[in-house]
């Protein structure tokens, strides 16, 4: 496949992973309340769902799921409760930073679990597909598969150094509770986007 393809992908890549969603707001929490190596735990288990989903939709999922109206409302319906719980977790925080309890941040499998409920993560896999591969065109869906992993690692990555980058600075509980709850209405928001697209 020529340069003229890689680069349009690569940069299709970078602006829908580094761009918000719930799954940044994730990585921008872990950042503030855990040491980033749990948080990078997180991006890896969310980097390797997305890309398990982004092949799937590759290969024939996505329409799959259009021709089974059922199980498209069943997926709405669970990203909407998994959102709805993350945003109540964190607009329920005291603001105070754990010292000793980094085995409760949201680890591997909770970041690939919630690309599969993530309405951004489908619809950039959906887009970007139609937009740069023949239809089930496996070597090609590989191709941007594999462009897309170092990507998304390392754009849901500067969201967990931003979070760290607020947990050097910003030490007060008032602050990183206003911070919760701007990060929960965000995620609440995107539940309204999934129930209204």
């Amino acid at each position: 496949m020529s340069l003229s393809l890689i680069l349009p992908m690569s940069a299709f890549a970078l602006a829908a992973s580094i761009s918000p969603g719930p799954v940044n707001l994730v990585c921008l929490s872990n950042g503030t309340y855990y040491p980033v190596s749990r948080g990078l735990i997180f991006v890896t288990g969310a980097t390797l769902g997305f890309i398990a989903l982004f092949i799937s939709v590759g290969l024939g999922l996505y329409s799959l799921l259009s021709m089974v109206p059922v199980f498209e409302e069943l997926l709405r319906w669970a990203g909407v409760a998994f959102l709805l719980y993350l945003s109540l977790k964190l607009a329920m925080d005291s603001g105070h930073l754990p010292v000793n309890s980094p085995e409760k941040a949201p680890g591997f499998g909770t970041g690939a679990l919630m690309q599969w409920l993530n309405p951004k993560a489908w619809l950039a896999s959906a887009s970007g597909i139609g937009a740069y591969t023949s239809a089930n065109d496996l070597q090609q869906v590989l191709l941007f598969a594999t462009i897309y992993l170092p990507i998304c690692w390392l754009s849901l990555a500067c969201w967990v150094y931003a979070g760290a980058f607020l947990r050097r600075y910003v030490q007060r509980p008032i602050i990183l509770v206003t911070v919760n709850r701007v990060l929960a209405l965000l995620l609440g928001a995107s539940c309204l986007y999934l129930l209204v697209g």
